[in-house]
C-alpha cells in the first residue's frame, strides 16, 4: 500500500478504547500511573485496561492485580481489566502479549514510566476522530525524586545534544512525524501492521512506526495529546539505558536498518572519531586529537551555560553536565560499536 492521506481510508466508530501498560519491576512508578488511569475524564465504561507483566521479582504484578479486582465491578469501574503474563519478559514480547488481548476500537501504549493527564485519553480519541489513524503527542520528561542532581540528569536528557532531533521530540503543533511517543492505533492499523518484531528489544518502535508508515498510515503529532515520562535518576541507570539503546541501534542494522535514521548513528561517529584520534596521536601527531577535544569541551561548556541561563531551579550539580554529555555519548556509541559487532558474529555464525 502505497503513502495516502489518512482521509481517505476508512474510518470505523470508536465504541471502545483500550489502554496497555507493560512493566517488568515497576512497582516504584506504576501506582502513579495506575491512578493516572483512574482520573481519566473519558467515561470508564468505554475504557478496556490491559496490563501485562513481564515476570516482575517485585510487588508489580500485585498491583495490577489489585487495580483489578478495584476497577472491573460490574457497572463501577473500567467495561475490563486485563492482567496478562508476559514469560518472555522483552518489552516487544509484552506488547504483543497486549495486542493479541485488546478489544478495542483503538488501542493507546502507555510506558510503565509515563505520568498521563486527565484528558489523555479524550485527547487522543478527539484526534483520531478529526481523520487520523495513528497519533500522539510531546512527552517531556520529569524528575523524580526532584534533587539538584535528578534535574541535572533530566537537563541533559532533555537536550537535543543529549537525546536526538527527532522530528517528534521537537515538534510543538501539529503536524505528520515520523513516530511518536505514547501512540494510539486504530484497530485497523494493528491488524494491517501485525505484532511487533520480537528480535528488536530496544529499536521495537522504530521498526513498528516504520512499517506503519509503510502500510500507508500517516502519524499525527498533535500538542493537545500530551505526557510525562519519569526520567532515569541515578547517572549509571542513564548510562546502561544509552548503552543498551545504541546496543540495539547496531543490531537493528542487520535485521530492519530502514526504520533507523541518520541522527541514531551521531554517537557512534563521535566514538569512532575519538579513537581514530587516539590513533592518530599515537602514531603521528596529537595536535588533531587535541583540536578535536577543545572543540568539544567548548560545545558542552557552552551548552551547560545556555541550560544553567534557562533554568527555573539552578544548581551547582549542574555544572557535571559536560560530563553526563560526554558519558551518554561514549555509552550510546559503545553500545552501537558492541551491536555492530553482535549482528557481524550472527552473520558469520549463520554461514
Amino acid at each position: 500500500m502505497n503513502a495516502t492521506a489518512n482521509s481517505s481510508k476508512t474510518l470505523t466508530p470508536i465504541r471502545l478504547v483500550s489502554i496497555g501498560v507493560i512493566a517488568y519491576n515497576e512497582e516504584g512508578v506504576l501506582e502513579g500511573l495506575l491512578d493516572d488511569i483512574v482520573a481519566q475524564d473519558y467515561p470508564h465504561e468505554s475504557i478496556e485496561v490491559v496490563l501485562v507483566d513481564s515476570a516482575s521479582t517485585d510487588n508489580t504484578k500485585t498491583l495490577m492485580n489489585r487495580f483489578a479486582r478495584s476497577n472491573s465491578a460490574p457497572g463501577k469501574g473500567f467495561a475490563d481489566v486485563q492482567v496478562l503474563d508476559n514469560p518472555k519478559r522483552i518489552i516487544p514480547s509484552g506488547w504483543n502479549v497486549a495486542l493479541s488481548a485488546f478489544t478495542g476500537d483503538a488501542f493507546i501504549r502507555v510506558d510503565a514510566h509515563a505520568r498521563i493527564p486527565s484528558d489523555f485519553v479524550s485527547q487522543n480519541v478527539a484526534v483520531l476522530e478529526e481523520g487520523e489513524f495513528v497519533c500522539g503527542g510531546p512527552r517531556p520528561t520529569v524528575a523524580k525524586p526532584d534533587t539538584p542532581w535528578t534535574r541535572t540528569l533530566l537537563a541533559a536528557e532533555e537536550s537535543a545534544f543529549g537525546s536526538s532531533i527527532a522530528d517528534y521530540r521537537q515538534g510543538t503543533e501539529k503536524q505528520y512525524v515520523s513516530a511518536v511517543f505514547l501512540p494510539a492505533f486504530r484497530r485497523e492499523v494493528i491488524e494491517t501492521v501485525g505484532l511487533y518484531d520480537e528480535r528488536l528489544e530496544r529499536t521495537e518502535d522504530n521498526d513498528y512506526c516504520y512499517r506503519v508508515r509503510e502500510a500507508g498510515y500517516k502519524i499525527r503529532f498533535d500538542s493537545r495529546i500530551h505526557s510525562t515520562q519519569i526520567a532515569r535518576n541515578s547517572f549509571a541507570r542513564m548510562m546502561r539505558q544509552k548503552y543498551g539503546n545504541g546496543y540495539w541501534v547496531g543490531k537493528t542494522l542487520f535485521i530492519q536498518p530502514k526504520c533507523l535514521h541518520v541522527y541514531h548513528f551521531a554517537p557512534l561517529a563521535f566514538v569512532v572519531g575519538a579513537a581514530t584520534m587516539l590513533l592518530v596521536g599515537a602514531f603521528a601527531s596529537w595536535w588533531p586529537f587535541l583540536a578535536c577535544t577543545a572543540a568539544y569541551v567548548l560545545i558542552c561548556a557552552a551548552l551547560t551555560a545556555r541550560t544553567i541561563v534557562q533554568s527555573a531551579k539552578k544548581c551547582v550539580q549542574m555544572l557535571a553536565l559536560p560530563v553526563v554529555y560526554a558519558g551518554i555519548h561514549f555509552a550510546y556509541g559503545a553500545g552501537t560499536v558492541a551491536g555492530i559487532a553482535s549482528g557481524l558474529m550472527n552473520l558469520r555464525g549463520a554461514k
